[in-house]
């Protein structure tokens, strides 16, 4: 028996996921959710090519795992399915997720979009609903995991997918650039988050620290006696902690945090390396860039 999501074995081991279900329910969101992970995505691949292209993820270095929507689009051959994947899942290690809502959700969906049910214009989209239900039906008896998502929102249904099948080396599946820039040079273009730090003293005025970077101890150790450097990196961080997992479930991929000052030398390059190295430590995987710095 197919189990709902909040009862559902963990999934994260999936080489292959074929998503199906009723039109409406959400198929494309959860594809998106799968690519996001890390899964290469392919929507209304043909039945008939589905085995060949699970054989090709075993080799391939850039589709090891894959996801792929199958539904009601298919037309007559979507009978043949589910001998098909029984004899697939022989092969790869594969799981079926079937998606539904309530008829009243599907119709309201319809109504929203205006977009015309698959099955066409020539019934009701009630009935063009109870007769793909009655289609579906001999693949869902044999799905892994049904979801009914009528009270999902977008979302809560990516938090859902997200839950099943990230594995624990993809909590942090975002690319986080942590950056020092100066002002005087421009604002990075690709900054998400920014922060000034030109409040903190400025070892610039200092002759033995002029020609040296936020990276030397020295001056690492002078900005850091400031009661004020070390109150602004600890709201910074624990911000930060706090923010990067709500991206992550929201889909975002790439992050960049930007430390400025005056001249990019000093003071932003000592925060962005402490910074850097706090998230390291929660866990997210950093990169560290000085913009303005020559190495």
């Amino acid at each position: 028996m197919a189990k709902s999501i909040a009862e559902r074995p963990e999934a994260k081991s999936a080489q292959l996921v074929v998503i199906t279900g009723l039109s409406g329910s959400g198929k494309g969101t959860v594809l998106k959710a799968l690519e996001d992970l890390g899964y290469y995505a392919v929507d209304n691949l043909p039945i008939g090519l589905i085995p060949k292209f699970a054989e090709l993820t075993k080799d391939s270095a850039n589709a090891r795992r894959a996801a792929l929507v199958v539904d009601i689009r298919e037309g007559s051959t979507l009978k043949q399915f589910p001998s098909m994947f029984k004899r697939l899942r022989r092969q790869v290690p594969a799981t079926l997720l079937f998606l539904e809502a309530e008829d009243s959700t599907l119709v309201r969906r319809f109504s929203e979009t205006r977009r015309p049910h698959p099955l066409g214009i020539g019934s009701t989209v009630a009935k063009s609903i109870q007769a793909e239900r009655e289609q579906l039906a001999p693949i869902r008896a044999m799905a892994d995991h049904i979801i009914n998502t009528s009270k999902f929102n977008v979302h809560e249904l990516r938090d859902a997918i997200e839950d099943t099948f990230r594995g624990d080396r993809e909590k942090s599946n975002i690319r986080i650039d942590v950056t020092s820039f100066g002002y005087r040079h421009g604002v990075p273009a690709d900054s998400d988050l920014v922060f000034d730090v030109r409040f903190l003293p400025n070892p610039n005025y200092i002759p033995e620290f002029k020609k040296l970077t936020g990276r030397h101890p020295s001056v690492a150790r002078y900005i850091r006696s400031f009661p004020q450097t070390l109150e602004f990196m600890d709201r910074i961080s624990e911000l930060l902690v706090y923010l990067i997992p709500h991206y992550i479930r929201e889909g975002k991929s790439y992050l960049t945090i930007a430390f400025g000052c005056t001249g990019g030398h000093h003071r932003s390059v000592m925060i962005a390396s402490e910074i850097r190295k706090r998230l390291t430590r929660a866990g997210f995987t950093v990169k560290e860039t000085h913009r303005d710095v020559k190495l």
